[in-house]
């Protein structure tokens, strides 16, 4: 397919006659702008469904990459088990294509035009889950509240709180003072709106912090 290069923060999606949107997660300065060989899935914001979600993914080319559109106003709860199934899809499927990524589509504000966000290698973990983290860093734990408070918990388990406006300068700064390569682990509560997210994660994509690495597994907690 074609490469998309679209200057719309609403997207709409014509099926069986009737007219569907999804309003984008706005970002900034988003280091993806243009992607090749695309195909959609879209989750809509739906009052009249269970868990207001309706995906439609009838678009999906396992070969190609997919563009995911997701309404900013649902939450992590209603999103990420359906992301989850698409990853799946993907890494199971004997026709997949090992270069072929998945991206957030989201609406740049700074070139009024579209941006995206990489998510294929997240590992998204819901609940409890445990995994074990690589010993030669030091270990970081940021955690995103409902009330767009985070906490950063560092290897002494001293709670630093900052915002997300601040969040950047605290983490350049702990980035300064560690011995060792740091590992930032997100946190996120299953409740806040999936614009929220985005909003971190283009913040944390587009700070370059000096040794900072940032982990692929994310948990998604109560």
């Amino acid at each position: 397919m074609k490469k998309i290069l679209f200057a719309l923060c609403l997207l709409v999606l014509c099926a069986c006659g009737k007219k569907k949107a999804v309003l984008l997660p706005e970002i900034q300065n988003a280091k993806i702008t243009e992607i090749k060989d695309v195909s959609p899935a879209y989750l809509f914001y739906d009052e009249t469904k269970p868990d207001s979600l309706d995906l439609n993914r009838a678009n999906l080319i396992i070969s190609t990459n997919w563009l995911v559109n997701v309404d900013k106003r649902l939450t992590l709860k209603q999103v990420i088990p359906a992301i989850k199934k698409l990853q799946n899809k993907k890494r199971n499927s004997s026709h997949k294509n090992e270069n072929a990524r998945n991206y957030y589509t989201c609406n740049d504000t700074s070139i009024k035009n579209l941006g995206f966000i990489d998510f294929t290698d997240v590992v998204y973990r819901v609940g409890d889950e445990d995994v074990e983290l690589e010993n030669d860093y030091d270990i970081y734990h940021l955690i995103v509240d409902k009330e767009k408070q985070i906490q950063i918990v560092d290897t002494n388990r001293k709670i630093i709180k900052t915002d997300f406006k601040n969040v950047i300068e605290v983490l350049q700064d702990l980035s300064e003072k560690a011995k060792l390569q740091n590992m930032l682990t997100l946190s996120f509560i299953k409740n806040i709106s999936f614009q929220d997210y985005i909003t971190i994660k283009a913040l944390l994509l587009s700070a370059e912090i000096d040794n900072l690495k940032i982990s692929n597994s994310e948990f998604i907690s109560d």
